[in-house]
């Protein structure tokens, strides 16, 4: 009983962290909208997940991403044959599996989602979603127009993207608003990503693709809450408003393509980029990994065992798993894999998880951490967001700069309150 309960006590303890972070304590949101925010993500938690109607709605997307999977899957096999999925030319051994080349059976599928969205954003599907939930953002915390606009977006255009959505008013949000915007793209994860870390996990958490999209919808204001508690503005602060709510995103110029075609290409080529960067990503962190645990194991043995990122990444987070509703006995396993996804790579933390045996988390565990990992807040992220935000925005890069590593710390306190409202709602082992 008490594993079911204890979220509320990491709750309530990483809102006192944040708290204690604060730029200023006695500027914190009203007790009201505190309660109100969490009510939010409480109901949302509820709803999504244990109302049956609304998690088979969620869940149709897993159907979605099953057609564009065996879709991507006929282009990567023309091009690289068995290592793409085709038919293999060779006998397999008894009991062996087939190969799964994960850079040609598995991220192909950013690059073919990358160009459907544009082609969705062209045709105007996706500006409609994004304006509709930036209008319940807006009605339901009072946010103002541009930060509902890019917690919107972020639920469909990844960290480099979304900020071309609100890029018009960079120069004029307050230095509260533009950390609430970075927090939201913190704590969520992208259409793209989010098929692929789903695809990542497809054998390990059932229906993976409607936990990715519930686990972005309920940090949304969980997000909020932490970005207005870290960084609460002053009075003299106005909510920039000027139209942004009701704006149509084909007026921003960097998201507008000039034909179906164009979009397609245009989306395929951003689809390609991210495929080459999550490569290079993954080969460098798994060698960095490496190299460190090559040099913890110069050092002593600790429990007859050598030292590895890993381990000293579950002794330092088992306590704040534990403190969202993961049992003790499998708060190392699942601190080591939120240490990964915090420092590293959360698609490096997915692999992990993936990788592990079956029996290392029961069902509750298991959804309370692939919702805690459910966010692009790691340190290589950092440094993308600022140097995009820079770009798009040269005056306010410094603001921007200084404001990097509290988005960081805001975004996995946010995902992992999601997962701790996760393990509220969801009873058994």
């Amino acid at each position: 009983m008490f594993d079911q309960f204890r979220g509320i006590l990491g709750i309530a303890a990483m809102l006192l962290i944040v708290w204690g972070l604060s730029e200023n304590r006695a500027m914190r949101p009203g007790w009201g909208w505190i309660a109100g925010a969490l009510a939010l993500q409480g109901v949302l938690a509820l709803l999504i997940v244990r109302v049956p109607f609304i998690w088979d709605t969620v869940t149709l997307a897993n159907e979605a991403v099953a057609a564009i999977e065996r879709a991507t899957l006929v282009g990567s096999s023309y091009m690289f044959g068995y290592l793409g999925g085709a038919e293999l030319p060779f006998e397999l051994k008894e009991g062996a599996q087939p190969p799964l080349v994960i850079a040609f059976q598995i991220l192909p599928l950013v690059i073919v989602f990358s160009a459907l969205a544009a082609l969705l954003w062209h045709w105007g599907v996706l500006r409609w979603l994004v304006n509709g939930l930036s209008f319940l953002l807006r009605k339901s915390l009072g946010v103002s127009g541009v930060v509902g606009l890019s917690g919107g977006a972020n639920m469909f255009l990844g960290v480099v993207e979304s900020p071309l959505v609100v890029r018009a008013y960079f120069a004029k949000v307050s230095r509260a608003e533009l950390f609430q915007i970075m927090v939201l793209a913190m704590s969520t994860i992208s259409g793209a990503i989010l098929i692929l870390y789903a695809t990542t996990l497809r054998q390990t958490v059932d229906d993976a693709v409607g936990h990715m999209i519930s686990a972005s919808l309920i940090s949304l204001p969980a997000a909020l809450l932490i970005a207005k508690m870290m960084v609460p503005g002053t009075k003299d602060d106005v909510a920039t408003e000027t139209g942004a709510a009701d704006a149509d995103a084909e007026d921003q110029a960097d998201l507008k393509y000039e034909s179906s075609i164009d979009a397609i290409v245009k989306g395929t080529m951003d689809g390609m980029q991210l495929f080459l960067a999550v490569i290079a990503i993954i080969m460098v962190v798994f060698a960095l990994v490496s190299l460190t645990d090559q040099v913890l194991a110069l050092l002593p043995l600790v429990g007859d065992e050598p030292l590895t990122l890993k381990r000293v990444f579950g002794w330092l987070f088992a306590p704040l798993m534990w403190s969202i509703g993961v049992p003790w006995a499998e708060a190392q396993a699942a601190g080591g894999l939120m240490g990964t996804k915090a420092v590293l790579n959360e698609y490096v933390a997915y692999l992990e998880l993936a990788a592990l045996p079956a029996d290392t988390f029961g069902p509750r565990s298991l959804l309370i951490v692939t919702y805690a990992l459910c966010g692009v807040a790691n340190l290589a992220s950092v440094g993308l967001l600022v140097s995009t935000i820079g770009t798009l925005c040269p005056e306010r890069r410094a603001e921007a700069a200084g404001l990097g590593m509290k988005s960081w710390i805001a975004g996995n306190i946010a995902t992992a309150m999601t997962g701790a409202w996760i393990g509220l709602v969801t009873f058994g082992s």
